[in-house]
């Protein structure tokens, strides 16, 4: 690592909270005002809500590059990074230099969606308080994955406009490099790359490593991961997803995706744009990095999650055919369900292929065994917290408009209180299961920095072209 890089990183504050789309805007809106020389600050979209979205357009190097956070609405912890990148790059004449990018930055791609995850943005951070508040679309309402893609059946370009705002700007800049700044809620540290680096792996791991964050060595987060090295993947696109399924007996695998390819995707086959994620956790249990043997097959941890999986999801779909009526089709909270829980066919995908594949007739490591067991308990709270929310806000736009239906009012009622209670129930299970610590932002924010920043040198050096 370059002596400057390191001093960057040595300086980042201890974030104790994430900020808000409302705090990163003004915070964009200063730093143009500061650095009006090197900095210049545009709306290069509007959201489905009509917020603007701004971007940061940082330095004049040889080469462009863009970064973007919360892609996921759930995910701050790269916005946070860019908070601080981005004042760096403006007050750094020997950084910028040493990079040689010209830098193009969007703190909150999601911003609607993103409000509505803030109430856990300041904490405290627990696993009960981050599902009681979490959010997450639809898939064919994910910033990130309704980009346009013909392929085989599947033939998507319902794009929403912040997908079209963000297509707009790669078709015009041609980046060479793009970060996109995802995260996990629960595990370990992994990475996404668009081709093999393998001369900084272990740079990239050490990044990790060094800030106290475990490798993530437990199941990959999709079936059809290509690995390229321990908890280094290949980066995902919709081919992928609908390839796996049709492998293991999925006939028409386009009706049950219904969503669009991704920017990493896109910009790839457009341009030959390298991609970079960096996944990193919020929460972490020591055991999600222990290889070796647990008292399971690998088959059978697998089965297991995906029946106690398919059985919350029958309770969450009886909860929601309950409230239908008494909700707005609109509820995001809902259409987010009803996307989440219509899994039958990966599962039977899933099914078929851990029984033939002889990988998964070994018996699970202890990261497998407690990926399987625990860690999508953990996911499945993320979802009653979402059924929780779906009542709630209907509930709470019936009190703001005086609306007297008592039938609908005890419905809702009933829906968010089993909900509620089913959140609680697992909640208390894995407080007492789990041996989790919560990771200093302060610590994500280096790692997601370190990694970043190992990647766009590789690629100056290496001379690595776009097209």
């Amino acid at each position: 690592m370059k002596k400057i890089f390191d001093e960057v990183i040595n300086q980042i504050p201890d974030y104790k909270e994430f900020l808000t789309v409302e705090e990163m805007d003004a915070s964009s809106r200063k730093l143009a005002e500061e650095f009006p020389d090197v900095v210049d600050l545009f709306e290069m979209g509007r959201t489905r809500e009509n917020h603007p979205l701004y971007c940061l357009k940082i330095g004049n190097g040889s080469n462009n590059a863009l970064m973007f956070g919360l892609p996921h609405p759930n995910e701050p912890i790269g916005a946070m990074m860019l908070e601080y990148f981005t004042r760096e790059l403006a007050s750094n004449d020997a950084l910028r230099e040493e990079l040689d990018y010209t830098w193009y930055v969007i703190k909150a791609w999601d911003a609607d969606g993103t409000k509505l995850n803030e109430k856990w943005f300041k904490g405290p951070f627990t696993l009960y308080q981050y599902s009681r508040n979490f959010f997450r679309p639809a898939g064919h309402q994910q910033v990130d994955w309704t980009f346009p893609i013909d392929y085989k059946n599947l033939h998507f370009s319902k794009a929403i406009p912040e997908t079209e705002a963000m297509m707009n700007l790669i078709d015009e800049i041609k980046p060479k490099f793009i970060y996109s700044l995802h995260n996990a809620g629960f595990g370990g540290a992994y990475w996404y790359i668009t081709s093999e680096t393998r001369e900084i792996y272990d740079d990239m791991r050490n990044a990790a490593t060094k800030q106290g964050v475990p490798l993530s060595l437990g199941e990959p987060e999709a079936p059809y991961c290509v690995t390229y090295d321990p908890a280094i993947y290949q980066s995902l696109g919709i081919r992928q997803n609908y390839d796996y399924l049709e492998e293991y007996g999925i006939e028409n695998p386009e009706k049950s995706l219904n969503v669009g390819t991704c920017s990493a995707d896109y910009a790839k086959e457009k341009w030959g744009s390298f991609t970079l994620l960096t996944e990193l956790p919020y929460f972490y249990d020591e055991r999600i990095k222990d290889l070796t043997e647990s008292d399971l097959s690998r088959k059978d941890a697998v089965l297991q999650s995906l029946d106690f999986t398919e059985e919350a999801d029958e309770f969450i779909i009886k909860t929601l055919n309950k409230i239908k009526d008494f909700t707005d089709e609109r509820n995001p909270f809902r259409l987010a369900l009803e996307a989440f829980t219509d899994n039958k066919e990966s599962n039977a995908a899933t099914r078929t292929m851990v029984s033939v594949n002889p990988d998964f007739s070994k018996t699970a490591t202890v990261a497998e065994k407690f990926d399987n067991l625990l860690v999508t308990k953990f996911y499945k709270m993320l979802s009653y917290g979402l059924l929780v929310r779906a009542s709630e806000t209907e509930l709470t736009k019936m009190a703001e408009n005086n609306e007297d239906n008592q039938n609908k009012k005890d419905t809702l009622k009933e829906s968010f209180d089993s909900a509620l209670e089913k959140l609680k129930e697992l909640s208390e299970e894995l407080e007492e299961k789990i041996n989790y610590q919560v990771v200093p932002i302060k610590n994500l924010v280096a790692i997601q920095l370190e990694c970043g920043l190992l990647v766009a040198d590789y690629l100056q050096k290496k001379k690595v072209h776009s097209i």
